[in-house]
């Protein structure tokens, strides 16, 4: 696939452009979506900032000339605004795509004016995404280093990072979501000598330092939210980086409204399943966040990567 971003979208590597009108399009929906946010940031008032964002991203997207259906999407397990599963977006003409959307992810970090906060969207052509029905969690490996098995020990994954890297293990550098899920994860990982970081919000914003290939993470792993897993791979397959994930209900209720939706559980999914080629991803800061080295965008700030490929009709 052919991978393209625009240098002043804060990415310097695979330079060039989007030219397609639908990918400058989506990209000016996503960027609408976060300078509706920012006059919330601070403000304490989560629904606040995804509102402003959901009401300005579905206004901005209706006017495309596509056949759009959101597929994943935030705000249900949270009951905050969102774009719903299954709604459908654009005039009706055009090429048929998939979205996997959140127009502001890290809601939490932007309603206390905290960085790492971003809208952001991922686009491939109809049937381009893995269908995760209603699961709200995932299990999720994320790295640069390819051939990392998310049901190894933590401890292997780090012994691969270091050898690819020529570097001790003291070096490596592994983010876990700080959550009780998470602590036996985050505990191995420590106890390996690695450098471990223990974050509460931003997991797309991480994934994105880890799989690129000048990123300052070298692996994320443990349990996140499923829509952030899927967004998260199609920015991983863009940049060319290496993933596994598997659902992870964290109740009875969701492994039944999985069961109830046909939705295997189990299974462990790579790239392949998650997020077909080709695929186009857009995101503009909300709060500075940091995307590793050249890519630090200030609010106001976007980004982009992927090909143009998704928009032929």
């Amino acid at each position: 696939m052919p991978r393209r971003a625009r240098q002043d979208w804060g990415v310097t590597q695979d330079p060039g452009d989007f030219h397609d009108a639908l990918a400058d399009g989506v990209a000016a929906a996503v960027r609408a979506a976060a300078l509706a946010a920012v006059p919330f940031v601070g403000s304490g008032d989560r629904d606040a900032v995804d509102g402003a964002a959901v009401a300005a991203m579905r206004s901005a997207l209706a006017g495309l000339a596509v056949d759009g259906r959101v597929v994943v999407g935030e705000g249900e397990k949270d009951e905050a605004p969102m774009l719903h599963l299954g709604e459908r977006f654009g005039t009706g003409d055009g090429p048929a795509v998939d979205v996997a959307v959140d127009p502001v992810d890290g809601t939490s970090l932007a309603a206390a004016g905290l960085p790492g906060s971003m809208a952001i969207l991922a686009v491939a052509p109809r049937g381009g995404f893995l269908d995760i029905g209603p699961a709200h969690y995932m299990a999720k490996l994320v790295s640069r280093v390819p051939g990392l098995e998310i049901d190894a020990p933590v401890r292997e994954a780090i012994a691969r990072i270091a050898e690819a890297r020529g570097a001790p293990v003291s070096e490596v550098r592994v983010a876990v979501q700080d959550r009780p899920r998470n602590e036996a994860i985050a505990e191995a990982a420590e106890a390996t000598g690695a450098q471990v970081e223990r974050f509460v919000h931003g997991d797309v914003e991480r994934c994105l330092r880890a799989a690129r290939a000048d990123g300052d993470l070298d692996l994320v792993i443990g349990i996140g939210g499923a829509p952030e897993g899927v967004l998260t791979a199609a920015a991983v397959r863009a940049l060319g980086g290496w993933m596994q994930a598997r659902l992870a209900p964290q109740s009875a209720g969701e492994s039944e409204r999985l069961a109830a939706a046909g939705v295997p559980l189990g299974h462990v999914v790579g790239l392949d399943e998650l997020c077909a080629e080709p695929v186009a991803v857009f995101l503009t800061a909300v709060t500075p966040c940091d995307l590793g080295p050249g890519a630090r965008l200030d609010a106001g700030r976007s980004w982009g990567i992927g090909s143009t490929e998704v928009f032929r009709g």
